[in-house]
């Protein structure tokens, strides 16, 4: 396994506004050759499984008062796409926190 790719995304909604918005927009994802899998939320903490191009990822998204902390673990063959997958679900992540 490669070093995972770590993204912080700021916010100022509090914790439930936070998981709130996460858990109904998550399910409406679509990236390109992506597919989330599973997704488990325990309390603040998301862990989700997702396949793209033969290949499968795992990852956590730990939700805060005041950020929200993306953690992606590609395996090494597709660590060239990892700051690019990674941003895609930030930036995913960032427009469910910024709707009103």
């Amino acid at each position: 396994m490669s070093d995972p790719v770590v993204i912080t995304i700021p916010h100022r909604l509090g914790k439930d506004e936070a998981i709130r918005r996460l858990k109904s927009g998550l399910a409406s994802v679509h990236l390109p050759f992506v597919t989330i899998e599973r997704e488990i939320w325990n309390g603040d903490l998301l862990e989700f499984s997702l396949s793209g191009m033969g290949h499968k990822a795992s990852g956590t998204v730990l939700v805060s008062n005041d950020a929200v902390r993306l953690e992606l673990v590609l395996p090494w063959l597709l660590q060239r796409f990892a700051e690019l997958t990674a941003s895609a679900l930030a930036s995913r992540a960032k427009l469910l926190l910024e709707k009103k």
